[in-house]
């Protein structure tokens, strides 16, 4: 048996396979075995990984397009680790995180666990200011993959988890495709009292791909995420969680405050320019980059307002289908 299967779900991502795979192939701890799926692609992968195959421990699976909830499933099936390790196609990690998270997992056992994204330094400008969007304190992206966050107990996410084969063959595995569902294996996990942790030294590098418009669509679609959950499977949405509703409430009323009281509007509108320069400061000095610092600003502006967009038409779209 191998300590780690690697899981990773893949569709029409041919080169960000291939920069992943160049990553695991560098690890120092080297048993684990890599478990591809194709989930139902029309640009396949299966030519790149041919190129590992005298290198890593590596199998392909082509199956027919279900979401990577069932993809990962599919592979859960055929691993043969203690742990599934399930990465999104496009990060890139660190030589040393097998090495990390063995020696974590000697120390303290887990039955799941999380660990950080982050920007390398050889990103380019636009994905170092989404990443920072994402993970940012000074957006709701900064309660993600925190071991003390804001949203509560700590939640692991699908671009970078452990769980024991065991423990994922007792809950079920993922119950849905796509987009929220690591929150939803969460909070089974919790309710079956599994013991699950952050391994602060486990990161990887999450390298964003596409424009400020298909970011906007994402976040979007992680707000209506947020109230799915809710509806359908009882999860609660936070107090933390509602913090980009009020922001997008408060852009959306400017032009109102306009009409109505200039002072307001005045006020109103030299707040959000304050948090723009808060925005730009914190990303400048983070990422050492002016140009950085500048594209961060719509770029958490979306992080918020998309996320608020999203959750708000979901409450109203689900209440009305509720009465019908």
């Amino acid at each position: 048996m191998k300590r780690f299967s690697v899981i990773i779900p893949i569709f029409n991502r041919p080169d960000e396979l291939d920069e992943l795979l160049e990553s695991l192939e560098k690890q120092s701890f080297k048993d684990f075995e890599i478990l591809v799926v194709e989930d139902g692609s029309s640009l396949k992968s299966d030519q790149v990984v041919k190129q590992y195959e005298n290198t890593l421990d590596i199998k392909y699976f082509f199956k027919e397009n279900e979401g990577q909830g069932f993809a990962r499933n599919y592979a859960a099936k055929k691993a043969n680790g203690e742990y599934l390790v399930i990465f999104d196609s496009d990060v890139v990690v660190p030589k040393d995180y097998f090495e990390t998270v063995n020696e974590a997992l000697t120390q303290e056992p887990l039955d799941a666990y999380g660990g950080e994204d982050r920007a390398d330094e050889y990103f380019n400008d636009h994905q170092k200011a989404l990443s920072f969007a994402m993970t940012s304190i000074f957006t709701t992206g900064g309660i993600r993959s925190k071991k003390n966050n804001a949203g509560g107990s700590y939640q692991i996410r699908s671009y970078n988890m452990g769980i024991k084969a065991s423990v994922f063959k007792e809950t079920g595995g993922f119950k849905k495709t796509n987009m929220g569902e690591d929150m939803e294996l969460n909070h089974r996990l919790q309710q079956m009292g599994y013991k699950k942790d952050f391994i602060e030294d486990a990161y990887v590098f999450h390298k964003r791909r596409g424009d400020f418009g298909s970011f906007f669509r994402q976040i979007v679609s992680f707000g209506r995420t947020r109230i799915q959950l809710k509806r359908n499977y009882g999860i609660p949405v936070k107090p933390v969680h509602t913090l980009p509703v009020l922001f997008t409430v408060f852009v959306l009323s400017l032009p109102i405050l306009f009409f109505l009281s200039k002072a307001l509007f005045d006020l109103s509108l030299g707040v959000l320019w304050l948090y723009f320069l808060v925005i730009f400061i914190a990303s400048a000095y983070q990422n050492s980059s002016i140009n950085v610092g500048i594209l961060s600003i719509p770029a958490a502006f979306i992080q918020l307002f998309a996320y608020g967009i999203g959750f708000i038409l979901e409450a109203i779209g689900g209440s009305n289908r509720n009465q019908t």
